[in-house]
C-alpha cells in the first residue's frame, strides 16, 4: 500500500524512497543477516515492557518483518489478539509460514484437544497478519490497547503523520512503546563516503528529542525517551558493507545513482580500514532510540467542550 502524497504541514524525516523501502525488505533473504540486532533491541524493548502493568485486549506489531516478536508479544499476553503489520508483503509471506509451521507443530502436539476442551481463547489462532502503511492503519479509531514497533519507524519518511495514526487506533490510556535508529548511527560509514563524495549514503536519523515532540504534538501524553549505542565490529570493510545493505542500505530518493570506480572504491575500503581499533576490528555504531507514551484520557469533547472530572463524596 503507498503512502498518500504528504501535505504542506507534513514533516519529513528524510526523503525517504519508500516504494524502494519496501522492495528492499520484500526480499527477506537479503536482510536476513541483519536480525541480530533487531532480536537484541526486542530483548531489550521486553524489558522496558515487563515493567509496564497492562492487560491488552487488542496488540499491534507494526514492522512485524517475518515476525520474529509475534509470538514473544503473543506469549506474554496470551489473552490478546495479536496483529502484525508490515509494508513489505515478502516479509508477511515468510511471517504467515513461520506461523503455519509453529501452528501445525502445535497440532501435532495436542491433536484437537483444544476442541474437547473448549478452549479457543482470543489468541488461539495465533497473530494474524497485514500488509499496510504505518500511517494508513486498516484498524477503526480506539481498536487497540498496546502499539509496539521495533526498528522500523525511522523508515517511514513522515513519522509525525505515523506518530497521529498511531493514537487514532490506541484506546484512551492505550501504551505506544517502539524503538528506531538515532542520528550517530552508520556514523562510520558517513565518515567513510566523505572522502568520495557529497552524496547521503545513510538515513539522517531523527533525534530522540525531535521524537518526543512529535509524540506531543500528536496528542500522546508524557512521552518517555532514552538511547543507547550499540557497536558492532567487523574483520573487514567488505563484511561491514554487506550487513549496511541488510540493514536496508540507502533508501534515499537524493542517493547517488552512479556506481564507484575502482580508486573510490578502494579509498573507501582504506577509510574503514583506517577506522581499525586496537583490537585490530572495524567498528559500526548504532544509536539505538527508545519511546514510550500513552494516549490520555481527553480533556475536551469533539466539539471544543472542557471535559471537567470530579469524584462524588462516599455516603
Amino acid at each position: 500500500m503507498s503512502a498518500s502524497p504528504p501535505s504542506a504541514s507534513a514533516k519529513l524525516s528524510a526523503p525517504i524512497d519508500l516504494p524502494l523501502v519496501r522492495r528492499r525488505f520484500g526480499r527477506p533473504q537479503l536482510v536476513a543477516e541483519s536480525d541480530f540486532l533487531r532480536r537484541e533491541v526486542s530483548a531489550r524493548m521486553q524489558e522496558r515492557l515487563a515493567l509496564v502493568k497492562i492487560a491488552p485486549r487488542e496488540v499491534l506489531d507494526a514492522g512485524c518483518g517475518e515476525g520474529a516478536d509475534l509470538p514473544v508479544l503473543q506469549k506474554r499476553y496470551p489473552e490478546a489478539q495479536v496483529l502484525g503489520l508490515d509494508g513489505a508483503y515478502g516479509m508477511l509471506a515468510v511471517a504467515a509460514e513461520h506461523q503455519r509451521g509453529a501452528q501445525s507443530a502445535v497440532n501435532r502436539l495436542f491433536g484437537s484437544i483444544n476442541k474437547w476442551l473448549g478452549t479457543n481463547g482470543a489468541g488461539a489462532n495465533g497473530p494474524e497478519l497485514a500488509c499496510a502503511d504505518f500511517a494508513q492503519l486498516p484498524l477503526g479509531p480506539n481498536s487497540l490497547d498496546l502499539v509496539w514497533s521495533n526498528l522500523a519507524l525511522h523508515w517511514h519518511p513522515q513519522p509525525d503523520r505515523v506518530f497521529a495514526e498511531w493514537r487514532r487506533v490506541l484506546r484512551v490510556e492505550g501504551l505506544l512503546m517502539f524503538s528506531c535508529f538515532g542520528p550517530d548511527t552508520l556514523r562510520e560509514v558517513r565518515n567513510a563516503f566523505e572522502s568520495i563524495d557529497i552524496a547521503p549514503h545513510t538515513l539522517p536519523f531523527v533525534d530522540m528529542h525531535d521524537f518526543g515532540d512529535m509524540l506531543v504534538n500528536a496528542g500522546f501524553s508524557t512521552p518517555v525517551m532514552d538511547m543507547e549505542t550499540i557497536t558492532v565490529t567487523y574483520e573487514t570493510p567488505q563484511r561491514l558493507l554487506e550487513d549496511v545493505r541488510a540493514w536496508g542500505g540507502n533508501p534515499l530518493e537524493s542517493r547517488r545513482r552512479g556506481l564507484l570506480s575502482r580508486a573510490q572504491h578502494a579509498q573507501l575500503l582504506a577509510a574503514f580500514e583506517a577506522m581499525r581499533n586496537r583490537e585490530g576490528k572495524i567498528p559500526l555504531t548504532f544509536e539505538v532510540v527508545y519511546g514510550h507514551a500513552f494516549r490520555p484520557v481527553p480533556k475536551t469533547t469533539s466539539s471544543g467542550e472542557s471535559i471537567i472530572r470530579f469524584d462524588l463524596p462516599r455516603k
